[in-house]
């Protein structure tokens, strides 16, 4: 079982690996691949240490699946040509989401859709694969009519460099800056660039793949996606109007079931999801659940994962198991 990492070097690529150890994939070699400037250096895997390679290199390993996390244009030059010589394709970036032959994938939700020719798999936005973990539950009781989310999102969804922006502002140095604006003690009302509809990629991501993923056209989502001085974990405030009326306790319940979703709603004892609590874990939290007042059969909630496990890795290698257990790998 060779499983190879493109974009080793980089903050999802680092977590790809660690949970491929923490989650016992049967990894029989690890290929670590990054771009040339990172080639022949170093990663750590299991406690040995393990020499990065080139693409070329690591096709000609013949792994069975490669996880990539290496920005869009990687992946669409590089993904078909893994995918050509038989390596099954999860990949982290926006390239293939919306490719109507490509499947969009949050296996607790739609891995059945999966089939053994599907050599390119999309892995969701990082904000989407969170809220669509809590809208499907309750999507199937009551039917999701119409979704306002507002992301309060972490700067490690940027990557390294805004990370370091933010430590950098926080202790008063000077150095490279991700943002047009500073972050720490700040706000920043965009995430990707702005489109002709006045709205960012991040949010079209939201609108466009959440229908995808649940398999239905006619949800309504409109986004607005903030990044704030945190450095881990995305945090959403997410407003839901469904279908017909429900029970506020059969909701927390339903929601309480759900695989891979930990209910956190005790007011009385100010418990609700937060980053801090989220961090490093696989799971998505959900509390804050009081009924929209305002509006019938309506519900507010809020939502926090750490984005580069749920988010992204977590979410990438749950694929790969998957693939796994079907046995479309071997």
């Amino acid at each position: 079982m060779k499983i190879a990492v493109v974009g080793a070097t980089g903050l999802v690529g680092s977590v790809m690996m660690k949970l491929l150890e923490e989650r016992n994939f049967p990894v029989t070699e690890l290929i670590p691949v990054a771009s040339s400037k990172s080639v022949g250096t170093w990663v750590s895997f299991k406690g040995a240490q393990v020499k990065v390679c080139s693409m070329e290199e690591a096709i000609a390993k013949k792994p069975v699946i490669a996880l990539f996390s290496a920005g869009g244009g990687t992946s669409l030059q590089w993904a078909p040509v893994f995918a050509e010589a038989g390596i099954y394709v999860i990949d982290n970036s926006s390239a293939w989401r919306m490719d109507p032959n490509k499947k969009l994938v949050v296996p607790e939700i739609n891995a059945h859709v999966l089939t053994r020719e599907d050599y390119i798999i999309a892995n969701p936005n990082c904000s989407t694969i969170q809220m669509v973990m809590v809208l499907n539950p309750l999507h199937q009781l009551y039917g999701v009519k119409r979704v306002v989310v507002s992301t309060y999102q972490s700067v490690s969804g940027t990557g390294v460099k805004a990370v370091q922006q933010l430590e950098n502002e926080r202790n008063g140095i000077a150095g490279d800056m991700a943002y047009a604006y500073p972050i720490d003690k700040n706000a920043i009302p965009q995430i990707d660039v702005f489109l002709e509809n006045g709205y960012t990629k991040e949010e079209m991501k939201m609108v466009n793949e959440t229908c995808k993923i649940m398999g239905d056209e006619t949800i309504k989502v409109t986004a607005t996606c903030v990044r704030i001085p945190v450095i881990g974990g995305h945090s959403e405030s997410v407003n839901i109007t469904f279908n017909k009326d429900f029970d506020l306790q059969e909701l927390r319940e339903h929601l309480r079931a759900a695989p891979g979703v930990v209910l956190q709603d005790s007011p009385d004892a100010n418990l609700y999801p937060m980053p801090l609590t989220a961090y490093q874990k696989d799971e998505v939290f959900v509390g804050r659940i009081r009924r929209d007042e305002s509006l019938p059969n309506s519900v507010n909630l809020w939502v926090v994962a750490d984005n580069l496990r749920k988010g992204a890795a977590t979410n990438a290698i749950q694929i790969a198991e998957y693939l796994v257990k079907q046995q479309f790998v071997a």
